[in-house]
Formats: structure tokens, sequence, C-alpha cells
């Protein structure tokens, strides 16, 4: 959902905030002084907080598209569950094959398939891990399978307590299923990632970071999913150093 022209005193506005806490906290760390905060912008508080301000973001950019998310506290986890976004790995779009190996054909290279599936069932691949940066190779197995997972960039428990509780069945089937939401990446890394959001987990891989963080203000927006103050902040920090990052639409 976008917001409109109408909305744009309230951007205005949470940016004077996050500009006032800036001066106050260089105020109260000595960093400057009053009057020598005021003698440095010719007695004016926004011309030295121009310095300081996160970059102009470009039409389009990931960046520019967090001011367009609702901002609201997280509400209580109650009643979440796996099955409230339908079976894990459904055939949404009615291929043939599961999501799961969708995502593995998308996303590794060298892909190899079990006889007898269509190319459906991957049975060996290599992945560029995006969260570590690592190369992994994937060999289906009970014991193996689990070095690659899929990871819900927007995690399912997350979306529920920002907004998925009001969504329909049908749209949450969708967001659980949706290649924009998905990607294959390191185990080890997706289970320490849990449930966390901006604010709370990035990869390790830091060149990967504005990539990921865009695709989940990508998948906020087209789901009606709000994020917390903090997530916010968060956000525009990780955008603010690629501002021509562009807002992905599909997966």
């Amino acid at each position: 959902m976008t917001r409109s022209s109408s909305d744009r005193p309230a951007r205005t506005r949470r940016r004077l905030v996050r500009l006032a806490i800036v001066a106050v906290v260089l105020l109260v760390t000595g960093v400057f002084t009053l009057d020598g905060l005021a003698r440095s912008t010719e007695g004016t508080l926004s011309s030295f907080l121009a310095g300081v301000t996160a970059p102009e973001a470009s039409p389009g950019s990931a960046l520019a598209a967090v001011d367009d998310l609702a901002v609201k506290g997280r509400a209580p986890k109650t009643g979440y569950d796996r099955d409230e976004f339908g079976p894990a790995w459904a055939d949404v779009d009615r291929n043939g094959c599961d999501t799961r190996n969708d995502i593995l054909a998308r996303d590794l290279t060298e892909v190899t398939y079990e006889e007898g599936t269509h190319e459906c069932i991957v049975l060996t691949g290599d992945l560029a891990d995006p969260f570590t940066g690592e190369a992994i190779a994937f060999q289906r197995g009970q014991k193996t399978s689990t070095a690659v997972q899929i990871d819900h960039v927007v995690a399912l428990s997350d979306a529920w307590q920002k907004g998925a509780q009001a969504l329909g069945e049908d749209e949450r089937r969708e967001l659980a299923n949706d290649p924009l939401n998905l990607l294959a990446v390191d185990g080890p890394s997706n289970g320490a990632k849990g449930d966390g959001d901006t604010a709370t987990w990035l990869p390790p891989n830091t060149s990967y970071r504005c990539e990921y963080v865009a695709r989940q203000v990508a998948v906020k927006l087209r789901y009606e999913l709000w994020v917390t103050t903090a997530e916010q902040a968060a956000m525009t920090d990780v955008l603010s150093t690629c501002p021509d990052e562009t807002l992905p639409t599909a997966g």
C-alpha cells in the first residue's frame, strides 16, 4: 500500500524528531556545546543537522519506501501457529512442484533432479549463500538437506505480530509461499535469525544487507504489514548506505 502526498507532513515530523534526537545526543555527549552548535550552523540548528541527515532517497528506492510503512508496536504472539499460513511449502503456483523445490531450483546452480519427478525434486546443487558469502554444496538427504534452508525474509511469526493476523487465509498462504519473501540460505544462519526483524538480526555478509532489507521493506508493503519504531530506524540506517537500492517487486 502506497501512501498519498497527504502523509508527507507525518513523514516530515518523523524526520524532524530523528534529527532532534541527534542534536540532543551531540549536546549531551559533549561533541558540541550549545554555543558551538549555534556558531557552526550560523545560528540555525537545521543547517547543522543537514550534515548528519540520511542521504536523499532516490525515487522508487527501498530507502524512500521505508517512510511508506506504518509504524506501530509489536502485537502479542497469541494465536500464532505455522498452520495459520497454510500447509508448509504448498504448490501455490500449480506448476506441480512444491515451493521449497521451486526456490532451490531458482537459487542453486548446477542443479540435478530426482528422476521421474519432471524436474521438481532437487537432488544436488551449489549455493552462493547470501547470508554468509560462502559456497555451499547442497545434497538432498535426511542428514544433509538442512545445510541449505529456505528463509522467510519476513519471518511468519514477525508478520503475525505486525498485521498478518488481520489477513485472510489465502493472503497468509500467499505470504508464506511468495518468492519475494523466500531465499535459499545457509541453514545455521537461518536458525540464528529465528523470527528476527531488521532491528534484531542482519546477515553476517555485510555486502548483502542492503538487498536483504530492501526485500523486507517490499514484503511488508505488499502485505500491508507494519514495523516497530526500532525496526524502521534500523531499516533506514542500513538503506542510507545504499540510497539507490531499488525496491524489489518480484521474487
